[in-house]
């Protein structure tokens, strides 16, 4: 990680910055310790479907006339037994269906958080092999029934959670159906996938991954270590890390204090937008240190610039 990443936006506001800080670590050592924490198609969405926030899906092949709406299928009122609906969990996908609708929403399964599943709460995954810019599934034949892709009629919807809008997309495969892309990327089911939290396609043959709500991917094959976490950018350990609720160190909410050795929950997770520390640490999306990492130099301001706002649950010192 680059080590500017922690700067203060300013030096004007680097000393009352300072000065917070210090009284919040005079605090902490006055109660006797640092705070230490645990931690094919069916129906359309039918009459009753809300109209709000609709927008037409990005069309990256032909006019598709898709309906892109916020919130879930059930927060749209989609018919039972419709959509992703149709395939449900504990029966794995044996091949490619062309749904009236689609679901997808930001969440976590196993280790993997975010990433980004359907309807019936199952992973979806991108292929490294194929290409994002421009989109081009290059997943066919047998591989499409190991993956089937994620297909949706012309005219159909997409209900999105969690995912940005302009990350969604279609394309036209060769076989003339039409695949759903996030951040340009096709997305796919796995067929050894049977139940919500499942995540058997992880890492296959090192170019299968769950994808992010950006297009990204999401965690890495097991064993592979994280290309942040080297001697090279580590600075010396830290021990100790206060975590603050808005950007800048802002002390407009309460802040969070932890210490100590290896793996550290946070009291309050998901709600840090700084953080301050001495030396450097890795910062986790899960509790228990799991999920999606990051290795951090020193204070960061702003959490947003690296992808981990309001992400923080665990902190991994030394």
């Amino acid at each position: 990680m680059n080590d500017t990443t922690g700067t203060r936006a300013s030096s004007d506001t680097a000393s009352g910055t300072h000065r917070r800080k210090a009284v919040l670590l005079a605090s902490f050592a006055a109660a006797g310790a640092l705070l230490l924490s645990a931690c094919g198609g069916g129906d359309d969405g039918g009459p009753g479907a809300r109209s709000a926030g609709t927008e037409a899906a990005r069309d990256t092949s032909d006019s598709m006339e898709l309906a892109l709406k916020s919130g879930t299928a059930r927060q749209n009122r989609a018919p039972e037994n419709t959509g992703d609906w149709a395939n449900p969990p504990g029966k794995p996908a044996t091949k490619p269906v062309q749904r009236k609708w689609v679901q997808l929403s930001a969440g976590r399964a196993g280790a993997l958080d975010p990433v980004v599943v359907n309807g019936s709460g199952l992973t979806l995954y991108r292929f490294d092999k194929d290409t994002a810019s421009p989109s081009r599934s290059n997943c066919n034949g047998a591989c499409a029934t190991t993956w089937p892709p994620v297909l949706v009629d012309p005219g159909g919807k997409i209900f999105v959670q969690g995912v940005a809008r302009s990350q969604v997309g279609v394309i036209t495969r060769d076989d003339g159906t039409h695949q759903v892309t996030i951040g340009g990327w096709p997305v796919y089911r796995f067929s050894k996938d049977t139940k919500p939290g499942d995540t058997n396609g992880q890492g296959v043959g090192g170019t299968w991954f769950g994808v992010q709500p950006d297009g990204s991917k999401s965690g890495r094959p097991a064993g592979q270590e994280d290309p942040t976490d080297t001697d090279d950018t580590r600075q010396a350990p830290a021990t100790s890390a206060i975590l603050f609720d808005d950007a800048n160190f802002s002390d407009n909410g309460p802040a969070q204090g932890i210490a100590g050795k290896g793996c550290q929950n946070v009291a309050r997770p998901k709600v840090t937008s700084s953080i301050s520390l001495d030396g450097s640490a890795k910062i986790w999306s899960g509790p228990g240190c799991t999920g999606a990492s990051k290795v951090i130099n020193g204070d960061v301001a702003d959490l947003a610039t690296i992808g981990f706002d309001n992400r923080i649950s665990s902190v991994k010192f030394g």
